[in-house]
């Protein structure tokens, strides 16, 4: 599906308005926009300076924008001579959770139905006004979950000049690597993959070896070293949960495919695997890489929550506080709703299951990253979140870096300035005249005061469910009647 918008074409001075982006101006509106739009939104007197053949000192640009849409992604494009920049938006991945309409400096977007696209509706949470967009980048830049992303070719600024969140996820010098932090992801993030041989390359199977071998559950932490190195361990998965992110619950020993190698035991980070039997060679240093897609990262934490070395350093996109609003939690249903559980990346939400905990619903705030999606799909408006801290790359002094710190500003404070788009402009004030022969209209107080008492005496039946009910099903005979006999009782 693609939509074409009306070209519009425009006049750009190229004298005493020249810049060094030429057809594309940084307003300190916090948005790039092209010169005929600039004009109008700073209201820039031209003409004292204008030359005095303006057609011979102009050149036309065109301005061309389209909405083209791919599976779950919507493309957004405006086109110049000069650039092309496309917005990327995958509904799919987008959770609702509002900055990008709240933080649009132009009111550009819009948020759909989120509690009933929360509990199941397969629609668009934001949709957008080309006509508003200015292709600013900040719903790009700002976006917790990457549901948008932006592209530009031609001649624009460079994207450092425009912030961004300053989160990362590092892994450092501690990593074994081991498979827990990749199973608890709950974007698949996390790629792991091991580099040392497999005991099958160094020390094949020897058939009808005796001997023991025995895993102490109380030291292992299930890092799953032993199983991506010997086929004879079998590591059961299981589905992470907030209350025990470890994607992990048991291990086990086939021992028709052990031949008591000792291998194992030396490998095992923990000491957590004793084997009588005969040690064939050296066992293999434990060595791999560690990957992570920051374009499906969220820094949700449970990477760092599950890896028992320490190996994991982050940073979220912002600090704050998640708590729920008791009194309004009566009617809230968890288990069948669920609109909070659906569109939380970090999937922290959780039913508790001791039947000694009165609780109905209950988070585990150390993956939260307070997006605030949940707040926009809780119907019952029982969540709450409150943001301390936004983690973002410098700001630097360019013309529109005051709408940028407004923008993260607004982030914690929920107050977005935006930008005042009117042509302020000086106009001679119209005195005052009387015209002669005409008589302003009097006011009859009794007749005033008839009337109000009439209002008065209807007002007992437009407050009555009942007879509004009525007034919309029925005819406006029952109606009429329903109203006169409330009037009269």
């Amino acid at each position: 599906m693609r939509e074409e918008h009306t070209e519009q074409e425009a006049h750009i001075c190229r004298g005493c308005c020249e810049t060094e982006e030429n057809e594309v101006i940084e307003l300190e509106d916090g948005f790039e926009t092209n010169k005929f739009e600039a004009d109008e939104l700073e209201a820039v007197d031209l003409e004292a300076e204008a030359p005095e053949n303006p057609e011979e000192s102009q050149e036309k640009i065109t301005v061309t924008t389209s909405m083209d849409l791919q599976g779950s992604h919507f493309l957004y494009t405006q086109a110049t001579e000069k650039s092309i920049k496309t917005l990327d938006y995958d509904y799919k991945r987008c959770n609702g959770c509002g900055i990008c309409a709240e933080i649009c400096p132009t009111k550009a977007l819009e948020m759909g139905p989120l509690h009933e696209i929360a509990t199941g509706l397969d629609a668009p949470a934001v949709m957008m006004d080309l006509e508003k967009c200015t292709f600013c980048r900040m719903c790009s830049n700002l976006c917790p979950v990457h549901a948008i992303t932006f592209e530009a070719v031609g001649e624009v600024p460079d994207e450092k000049q425009y912030p961004k969140y300053d989160t990362f996820v590092k892994i450092n010098d501690k990593c074994l690597p081991c498979a827990l932090c990749e199973g608890a992801c709950p974007q698949d993030a996390i790629e792991v993959e091991f580099t040392f041989p497999k005991k099958e390359e160094i020390a094949p199977l020897k058939e009808g070896v005796e001997g023991e071998i025995e895993i102490d559950t109380e030291k292992c932490n299930f890092c799953g070293i032993c199983a991506r190195f010997c086929d004879a361990f079998i590591l059961l998965e299981r589905e992470p949960t907030p209350d025990n992110p470890v994607p992990f619950e048991q291990i086990l020993v086939d021992e028709d495919k052990c031949d008591y190698c000792v291998l194992c035991q030396d490998l095992c980070p923990e000491e957590a695997i004793k084997v009588k039997g005969e040690r064939p060679c050296e066992a293999p240093k434990i060595e791999g890489k560690v990957k992570v897609d920051e374009l499906k990262c969220t820094q949700c934490a449970r990477c760092k929550t599950v890896c028992p070395y320490e190996a994991v350093d982050l940073q979220k996109p912002m600090e704050g506080e998640l708590s729920l609003i008791e009194t309004n939690l009566k009617e809230c249903d968890p288990q069948g709703c669920r609109g909070c559980f659906n569109v939380c990346p970090s999937e922290l939400w959780y039913v508790p299951t001791d039947p000694e905990d009165p609780r109905k619903i209950a988070f585990a705030e150390d993956f939260c990253t307070y997006c605030g999606a949940c707040v926009k799909a809780c119907h019952l408006d029982a969540i709450k979140v409150e943001r301390i801290e936004v983690h973002h790359t410098e700001i630097p002094d360019t013309p529109w870096a005051a709408q940028w710190r407004d923008a993260i500003e607004s982030l914690k404070t929920g107050v977005r300035k935006g930008v005042d788009r009117a042509v302020h402009r000086e106009t001679e004030t119209l005195k005052a005249q009387k015209f002669m022969g005409i008589t302003p209209p009097g006011v009859d107080e009794k007749m005033l005061a008839a009337v109000q008492e009439k209002l008065e005496a209807l007002m007992p039946a437009l407050r009555s469910a009942k007879v509004r009910k009525l007034w919309e099903t029925d005819s406006p005979k029952n109606a009429a009647a329903a109203v006169k006999k409330k009037i009269e009782g």
